[in-house]
């Protein structure tokens, strides 16, 4: 009687050390009890009883998938190649067991449909320069969708746009011709402001006496530190006026005359 009584509590230690099972913190398990599901077990040592009773064990952590590159096509038909990779985590172990087969395949097929319908509703230029705000719009659209699976989608980043050799020689020309432009804009912009200083000293220097014989004199001064060149200066009428009435030299006066009748 003894033994036997030993022999059903050796049975029993084993049977008890088989149903063990460990789920860890990042862990969720879903027991089932005869084919149903009984319910979610927590971190820790649980019991699964054997042939009754089976279980399932889901990652909770967030999860980085790779969408595989796609070929797209833009709202204004250029041919584009572009990837993704999407952050998502479980926040119900039990939904993402029951609800669908298999949720790692099913997010990123889904994220791949996503991404080529948000791609194919924009243009080429919304593609390049709101890249954020289609991340968003993918992202949103793939939350909803995952919801009833028990997923939540917490990020989408486009990672690499790839367009064809053509259209980034067509850029290039585009955004040359753009610089060029704010160039020849710049430059005329630099023309007006220096030909308003010209008519202003123009003005100031014509209201003076003898700014222009001084400002010929500075101007002789700057350039006469270089010996190798050589100057022929056209003197304008105002720097002889500048003389006429201080000089007495009857010969600058004569020039003075001449000049003016020439004129």
């Amino acid at each position: 009687m003894g033994e036997l009584i030993f022999g059903l509590l050796i049975i029993i230690g084993i049977i008890i050390l088989v149903s063990i099972k460990q789920i860890n913190q990042y862990e969720r398990g879903i027991k089932f009890t005869l084919g149903k599901f009984s319910k979610i077990m927590n971190p820790g040592w649980r019991l699964v009883i054997p042939i009754f009773q089976s279980y399932r064990k889901v990652d909770i952590r967030t999860k980085a998938v790779d969408v595989p590159e796609q070929d797209v096509i833009t709202k204004d038909n250029v041919s584009v190649r572009i990837n993704a990779v999407i952050y998502y985590k479980v926040f119900d172990a039990s939904k993402a067991v029951l609800e669908v087969e298999n949720f790692y395949f099913a997010v990123g097929q889904l994220a791949q449909t996503t991404m080529r319908n948000a791609v194919g509703s924009v243009s080429l230029d919304e593609l390049l320069s709101e890249r954020e705000k289609i991340s968003t719009e993918i992202c949103t659209i793939i939350d909803k969708a995952t919801d009833p699976w028990g997923i939540k989608v917490e990020n989408v980043e486009l990672k690499d746009i790839s367009l064809p050799e053509e259209m980034k020689r067509v850029i290039a020309r585009v955004a040359e011709a753009e610089r060029e432009k704010e160039a020849v804009i710049t430059k005329a912009k630099g023309e007006v402001e220096a030909s308003e200083n010209l008519a202003k000293a123009a003005t100031m220097m014509s209201s003076t006496p003898g700014a222009m014989h001084l400002r010929t004199l500075s101007t002789l001064s700057d350039i006469s530190s270089d010996q190798s060149n050589t100057i022929v200066m056209a003197l304008p009428i105002e720097v002889l006026e500048s003389f006429k009435g201080k000089a007495s030299d009857e010969t600058i006066k004569k020039l003075v005359d001449k000049a003016n009748k020439k004129k």
